[in-house]
């Protein structure tokens, strides 16, 4: 059993540590983004490897809980615990250092508490890309979105968080630091400890730097949208484009006639590029090296798909501006979502060639359940729906908050019976670890239960996230 941060606890982190900083304002830290619910906490921000290598061998001899907080825009809740002994909540944001920079080696090395928009931008001071890229990545930090494996718009490309860090720094359960921060791109020497702690959300080790990959810059951009009949022709689409432009294919992303009329309902203000809003269209946005010419790529493209029916209008981003306000459309849909506030979110994916009837199935499941809006939008390059369920017009969330259990059994059923992940960029955390045991491996469970056990004894790294806390 844990033991609360009481005011013995943070008088011993106070006079250990002069001059680690203890917040008086702790609202910001525990709330949800949503405002779903609340958390509890004494929260800290330490500003070196060092300072949070001793508040973890404090709370470890004193069986104290410890929640690393990034960011704070995880939406499983995974950043803030609502009950039980109070825990020391450890904000990185004074770890927010870029260390190094090796432009010739394509990595540069950071503190875990950098914003990724400062990461992108410390990389194309160096003529150099770091894709990593998202909604929220004004404020997100890079330790919690390794923590989380995050993913956002250019995994299609680029891959997941995992595929774009080389090492890591990490303070363990015990309070000793873990020196991965490697620059080596191949390396053999035993059991993959980066790949262990990203995407566990801190409950393994709480990472405090990274070596991180960088990308040549893409020399051109090109983007369209493109109206597509249906979900199964936007795949058909994906399939003749990767066909005849190949990797320099950043972004493919769905969108449907949804989205487009919560934008109209509640904002943001969005430029509008068909005089009729199709049902469904696609985002489709190009990289390419110098000497290539990405509106002809895209010019080429739609020919081809419009003689074999798979789109029936598009428009090609003729400037900068407007390839940006093709963009603002699709990176507007989540704020407006959050306006209209939806009774269940679903952040999930299922293999390609199943997307189509995965839709068509789970909107039909849904009708005989009750009378909703649904937005299905998402990655589909990479087979990641946002899957989400909104009142009729008229009403609020409140009204349905009978029917959000149904709603969300009934949409990972679904995803289970397909194949897929009920989880797919937004990690576990708290709120999904009911569905982690519902729907993974026994045996992938049992395993995860042993790495836990081995690398953080006595339970004190984000009790309750990922893996149910132990009594």
């Amino acid at each position: 059993m844990l033991n609360s941060a009481d005011d013995t606890f943070v008088t011993l982190l106070q006079s250990t540590i002069p001059d680690l900083v203890i917040k008086d304002d702790t609202d910001p830290y525990l709330r949800e983004p949503r405002g779903r619910f609340m958390g509890t906490g004494v929260v800290v921000a330490p500003s070196s490897t060092a300072e949070v290598s001793e508040i973890v061998k404090l709370c470890a001899a004193h069986k104290v809980g410890i929640i690393p907080y990034s960011g704070g825009t995880g939406l499983v809740g995974g950043q803030l615990m609502e009950d039980g002994p109070v825990p020391v909540v450890l904000s990185l944001e004074r770890m927010n250092r870029i260390r190094d920079i090796y432009p010739t080696e394509n990595v540069l090395v950071c503190d875990a508490g950098c914003i990724l928009a400062e990461v992108q931008a410390a990389a194309e001071g160096v003529e150099r890309l770091f894709p990593l890229s998202l909604a929220s990545e004004g404020s997100a930090r890079i330790g919690g979105l390794l923590g989380t494996n995050a993913g956002g718009l250019n995994v299609l490309r680029y891959g997941n968080a995992r595929a774009q860090v080389l090492g890591l720094e990490v303070v363990t359960a015990s309070g000793e630091v873990w020196n991965g921060l490697t620059r080596l791109r191949k390396d053999n020497t035993g059991y993959d400890l980066r790949d262990l702690m990203i995407g566990s959300e801190g409950s393994l080790g709480i990472i405090t730097g990274a070596a991180l990959k960088l990308s040549p810059r893409p020399a051109t951009h090109g983007t369209a949208l493109m109206v597509v009949p249906s979900p199964a022709s936007a795949l058909e689409l994906l399939a003749l484009a990767q066909a005849q432009i190949g990797e320099g294919i950043s972004a493919f992303e769905l969108m449907s006639k949804q989205g487009i009329a919560f934008l109209d309902e509640v904002g943001p203000e969005v430029a509008k590029p068909f005089a009729e809003t199709p049902e469904w269209f696609v985002l489709i946005d190009l990289g390419l090296p110098a000497g290539f010419h990405p509106q002809e790529a895209l010019e080429s493209l739609f020919v081809t798909a419009s003689e074999a029916d798979l789109v029936s209008d598009g428009v090609i981003a003729q400037s900068e501006a407007q390839r940006q306000a093709f963009w603002a459309i699709r990176e507007s849909i989540p704020e407006a979502n959050r306006r209209i506030g939806s009774i269940s979110s679903h952040d999930i994916s299922v293999p390609l060639s199943k997307i189509p009837d995965y839709i068509v199935e789970a909107t039909a499941a849904l009708a005989q359940v009750g009378e909703f809006r649904i937005n299905c939008f998402g990655h589909l390059g990479d087979g990641n729906l946002h899957f989400n369920v909104f009142p009729t017009q008229g009403r609020t969330r409140a009204d349905y908050e009978n029917l959000r259990g149904a709603i969300k059994t009934t949409v990972h059923d679904i995803v289970h019976k397909f194949d897929g992940s009920v989880s797919a960029e937004h990690g576990i955390g708290r709120l999904k670890v009911d569905d982690l045991e519902k729907y993974s491996d026994p045996m992938k469970l049992s395993m995860m239960r042993a790495i836990k056990n081995a690398l953080d004894p006595q339970g004190i790294l984000n009790p309750g996230a990922v893996l149910r806390a132990r009594d």
